[in-house]
């Protein structure tokens, strides 16, 4: 995670959105009297909101756990994907 105040961040607004993209950077922006920002890339924004939704009720929570454990053991397999 790269820490930059405001300015610098506009000096180099190509090079730090670069950085973000290029190097799935996060980039915190702090301003002087303002509140600070964070920059991400739209994937990792995006697999966060996903991770946050599949967590956000106790029943997904447990069926993800049992899927992973069921995985770890050993007892799962692999199936071909279905085409239209």
């Amino acid at each position: 995670m790269q820490v930059v105040n405001y300015s610098e961040f506009r000096n180099n607004l190509a090079d730090n959105l670069n950085m973000v993209n290029d190097n799935d950077e996060i980039v915190v922006v702090s301003r002087r009297k303002g509140k600070h920002v964070v920059i991400m890339s739209l994937e990792a924004y995006n697999a966060m909101n996903e991770t946050f939704y599949l967590t956000s009720t106790l029943a997904n929570q447990q069926r993800l756990d049992e899927a992973v454990a069921e995985m770890v053991s050993g007892n799962s397999s692999k199936h071909q994907l279905l085409e239209d």
